[in-house]
């Protein structure tokens, strides 16, 4: 019986024996994920140095806090008030990661990851946006590119003298939206429905001024025509004037031609059976004939 119980007893030690090799074995093995660091600190003593990615044996009697060292992406929504004392909503995100080796001093002066942010990024950030602001004239230059080109290049090197000496390394500061207050965003659509109705009525405007011009061109075309056709009827209306002179010229210096011009008459109608001839003075060297086309011969 009393060998029994020492048994159990021995048992039951050797049980407890290995659980606390176990547990004891546990606390003496520290794991890093990659891209992280690990700080230990014995009795609030902070290691000057971090451990990196891998397997490491440690102190059973010492605590570990992790840190994520991989490149990260803050948000931020902030109303920057800008010169015309108007607050335009910004959002911004901060692309930044922990620096690994000041991890120990980021645990001793801060706290963790997301302590470091909230104490050390984020109002960083606002105050740098609420003064920046103050060198834009109109909350409407937001949407300028160059003044978010210039608002970017100015958070970035500011949040970097601030947070890099604390830890903090920031890549980059950029500019997601922009978003004015509802009335400038009505007052700008206004704007642009006048400059588009405006656009309209200038297209209507020229479409007129062409049309203008088209008929301008027409009529000038018709009154060069009206001249041409003006200048050939002067040209023949001369030529008929010349032909007549000629004539006259002709009959003058040779009355032959008119006895010769009154036969060819009184031949044509004599070939008419019912014309009638009468003559004015039938003795003289050229009787004047007079016709009378058929009739009861009064």
């Amino acid at each position: 019986m009393a060998s029994n119980f020492k048994l159990k007893g021995t048992l039951a030690l050797l049980f407890f024996g290995a659980l606390a090799l176990l547990i004891l074995s546990t606390m003496m093995v520290v794991t890093v994920a990659p891209g992280h660091t690990a700080v230990g600190d014995f009795f609030g003593k902070v290691d000057e140095k971090p451990l990196y990615e891998g397997f490491h044996v440690v102190n059973p009697l010492k605590s570990w806090t992790h840190y994520d060292c991989r490149q990260k992406t803050h948000m931020e929504v902030a109303n920057v008030p800008s010169q015309d004392q108007l607050s335009t909503e910004v959002d911004i995100s901060v692309q930044y990661r922990l620096e690994d080796s000041m991890t120990p001093s980021l645990l001793q002066d801060t706290g963790t990851a997301a302590q470091a942010i909230e104490v050390h990024l984020i109002p960083k950030l606002r105050s740098i946006l609420r003064e920046q602001g103050k060198s834009i004239p109109r909350a409407e230059d937001f949407f300028k590119e160059e003044v978010q080109i210039e608002l970017q290049r100015r958070l970035t090197a500011s949040l970097k003298e601030y947070t890099e000496p604390r830890g903090l390394k920031i890549s980059e500061v950029l500019i997601r939206d922009v978003r004015l207050p509802p009335f400038i965003v009505k007052a700008i659509e206004s704007k642009k429905e006048r400059e588009q109705e405006a656009e309209k009525q200038r297209a209507e405007l020229d479409r007129f001024r062409t049309e203008q011009e088209q008929k301008v061109a027409q009529a000038e075309a018709e009154r060069k025509a009206a001249e041409e056709e003006a200048q050939r009827q002067r040209i023949l209306a001369d030529a008929r004037a010349y032909e007549i002179q000629k004539i006259n010229s002709a009959i003058s210096s040779n009355p032959a031609y008119v006895q010769l011009q009154a036969l060819e008459a009184l031949k044509k109608i004599a070939e008419d059976p019912a014309a009638k001839l009468y003559f004015i003075d039938g003795d003289a060297n050229m009787p004047v004939p007079l016709m009378h086309m058929g009739g009861s011969g009064r």
